[in-house]
């Protein structure tokens, strides 16, 4: 086929202007890369601190079977919703042991006084895992305290053998004996101030008056009162005053005599001033809630102001028999050891309204509250 001049310039004429209308009419590419943004980080969860199992409670120190089986703990919520017994079992698979007589803290450390086994059960106090076990050179332990970076603990000794009892005194870090004080017949409660350490001379199984002052940074004995006859509790005031409790000799002793309610003055270790209760009274468990003091007698609990000038005649709260009473935050906690050869109870009162708000299962022979 023949293409004249003609066709031949119309073909290449709109090749041309197509070509060029393409180009110009392609769209413009920015070629220059696009800088992508960092991704943000996110910010991990705050993970919140859950309490230690026991961090936030009461926990009741049971005295258990005498001469067989083995005291226990148990531990009551804050809310006094939940109640676990013999926690120390459940932590360690291992009993306290015989009997369980008290319990004292020292920051995050809980210090188990365990009376025939003639040890303390060392535990951090939030967990119940025990931390150490002090065996050596205690013998009929009983009671408690911390001063000058130490640990004190009464000791009955042999208890056919009146000349024998001493203090313990503990190294806290390394939670053995390191030294022992000899002190008078039958020291019990225990309890200090910044400069000294307080042992209330109950007698063991025989009888005794006295109140030994002990200055920690010698471990020596500085100086002894004569209280009345068998001081078993002791509480300080607000002023920086120790009352001592006597329950005086009972009615079975070779001669009754009466209870009386002591005020020391810890700034020259000597009594101020004395009140004395009938011959056939016997008062126990000595506590303190602001300035009120309250103590047991013949099945009621008696209020008495630090200022006041004479002992109550009436009961504050009447018909109750505890075995121990504490008193902490406007309630009384006493405990009811039954038969003392079942599981005991706690019970809980209203101090203002004097009624009772709560009745809780407790161990054998629950003897103490305390709150962590």
């Amino acid at each position: 086929m023949k293409f004249n001049k003609l066709s031949v310039l119309v073909v290449l004429s709109t090749l041309f202007v197509t070509g060029c209308s393409d180009d110009d009419n392609a769209p413009i590419i920015d070629e220059t890369p696009i800088e992508e943004e960092p991704p943000v980080e996110e910010e991990p969860p705050v993970e919140e601190e859950t309490p230690d199992a026991y961090e936030n409670g009461i926990l009741i120190a049971n005295e258990g079977p005498f001469n067989n089986g083995t005291g226990t703990v148990t531990f009551i919520s804050e809310d006094l919703s939940v109640t676990e017994q013999d926690i120390f079992n459940k932590v360690n698979d291992e009993d306290l042991g015989n009997i369980v007589q008290s319990m004292a803290f020292n920051d995050s450390i809980a210090y188990i006084v365990v009376n025939n086994s003639h040890k303390i059960q060392v535990v951090n106090r939030y967990t119940f895992e025990s931390v150490a076990v002090i065996e050596e050179d205690l013998l009929n332990p009983r009671y408690f305290t911390v001063s000058n970076g130490k640990g004190y603990v009464t000791n009955w000794g042999d208890t056919s053998d009146e000349e024998d009892d001493f203090i313990a005194i503990i190294d806290l870090e390394g939670h053995t004996v390191t030294n022992t004080i000899p002190v008078e017949l039958g020291p019990e409660s225990i309890s200090a101030n910044e400069n000294y350490v307080y042992v209330a001379h109950q007698g063991a199984y025989g009888q005794n008056n006295k109140v030994s002052v002990i200055d920690p940074t010698t471990d020596s004995v500085l100086k002894t009162i004569e209280v009345g006859d068998l001081p078993n509790s002791m509480q300080w005031d607000a002023q920086g005053n120790l009352w001592v409790l006597c329950g005086g000799a009972p009615s079975y002793a070779a001669e009754e005599t009466n209870g009386a309610l002591v005020q020391i003055d810890a700034t020259t270790n000597e009594i101020s001033q004395t009140f004395d209760f009938t011959t056939i009274q016997h008062p126990g468990g000595l506590n303190i809630d602001g300035n009120e003091l309250y103590y047991a007698l013949a099945g009621g609990v008696y209020s008495i102001s630090t200022d006041a000038t004479e002992l109550p005649t009436e009961p504050y709260i009447d018909g109750v028999s505890f075995y121990s009473m504490t008193v902490n935050e406007g309630k009384l906690y006493g405990t009811d050891a039954k038969d003392y050869a079942s599981q005991g109870d706690l019970l809980i009162y209203d101090l203002e309204t004097k009624t009772l708000t709560n009745t809780l299962a407790a161990g054998i022979i629950p003897t103490g509250v305390y709150f962590n």
